[in-house]
């Protein structure tokens, strides 16, 4: 029986791989009294979940729609308070506050380091919502400080975006959907849901030297399989998956584990559920 149990919630969550990366962490580390499980969790349902939490509980991973929700449940960390998200909560069962952290950001920096991307100073972001706010502060660390941004609202992408720029120094220029940057970016970061079109993917493709698309089922994109063809240094969601997944692990266990473990459980998932 578990006596360590963490879980991922967010509404839907049936087709998560985070367990399948966190169980893969703790059968790593030997940690053979951690249990990691998915719940269905919207909005209205977090706060009474969290609170029926026992002294077990460690850790929560949160997505989709609850990042937002999580942040008032503890005390979020700098950089969950500078994009306004938040994506793990590890408990205080002593009467603290627990503990609001976003490994989204963490794990992106980490991703494109990894890659070899260490250094930047211009970007194109796709898209302006949540997930776009993580991806800008993730490139302040690399010195990216000039970034265009296309999106098919001006107004809602200063909005989303204006406030992360500020706080790290970052020039943003809001372009119309499908339209370049003037100079060509060092990087491309896609975080919109909406498939680009075609030409515009070959074009980016081909002025962009690293393409970083956040989805990872179906892979690949538009743009990823542009930038596969255009031989670009292509990174998907699993790279940022995974990356996330070694904070959210480190601060619920305390122990590190390699990305490499995770990678390769989540593609394996990947391929066995794209065979089945």
């Amino acid at each position: 029986m578990a006596t360590h149990r963490c879980a991922v919630l967010g509404s839907p969550i049936r087709h998560s791989l985070s367990p399948v990366l966190h169980r893969a962490a703790y059968d790593a580390l030997g940690l053979a009294d951690w249990a990691y499980d998915a719940h269905e969790v919207d909005e209205a349902g977090l706060a009474g979940f969290v609170a029926g939490c026992g002294p077990d509980w460690v850790g929560l991973s949160l997505t989709m729609p609850l990042k937002r929700a999580v942040l008032t449940l503890g005390e979020p960390g700098e950089v969950a308070r500078i994009v306004g998200a938040g994506n793990t909560l590890v408990f205080d069962h002593g009467g603290g506050p627990h503990r609001v952290e976003n490994t989204d950001v963490t794990g992106m920096t980490a991703a494109l380091s990894r890659a070899g991307v260490t250094g930047a100073d211009t970007a194109l972001l796709i898209g302006a919502g949540a997930t776009a706010r993580s991806a800008l502060a993730s490139l302040a660390p690399l010195g990216v400080r000039t970034v265009s941004v296309m999106a098919r609202s001006a107004e809602r992408a200063h909005a989303s975006l204006d406030p992360v720029a500020a706080h790290f120094g970052q020039r943003i220029e809001v372009l119309c959907w499908g339209k370049l940057p003037a100079v060509a970016p060092q990087l491309t970061v896609a975080t919109a849901p909406t498939a680009l079109e075609p030409g515009t993917a070959a074009r980016i493709a081909a002025i962009s030297p690293v393409v970083f698309d956040v989805v990872y089922d179906p892979w690949p994109t538009v743009l990823g399989e542009a930038a596969l063809r255009a031989g670009a240094t292509v990174l998907d969601g699993m790279d940022l998956l995974a990356a996330q997944a070694v904070d959210q692990v480190r601060l619920m266990t305390g122990r590190e584990v390699a990305v490499e473990v995770l990678l390769s459980a989540g593609r394996a998932a990947l391929a066995a559920r794209r065979a089945g």
